[in-house]
């Protein structure tokens, strides 16, 4: 199976379920992995980021 099929079937299952427990459980996993991401960028990096937020935020025109 290929990944975009993965997402797909990933979709449909958080679709179908009404369990809050396995909702919290996968958003705190993209958490995680964000935090983990984050960590990793340079002070630079991460300014450029929360500048290129704020701009997308106030509907600035962003390039990227």
């Amino acid at each position: 199976m290929d990944i975009q099929s993965e997402k797909l079937e990933l979709i449909k299952m958080l679709l179908e379920t009404d369990d809050t427990t396995i909702i919290e459980a996968v958003k705190n996993i993209f958490k995680a992995q964000k935090k983990d991401i984050w960590k990793d960028l340079s002070p630079e990096q991460q300014e450029e980021i929360d500048l290129r937020i704020q701009e997308a935020n106030r509907g600035d025109q962003v390039d990227l």
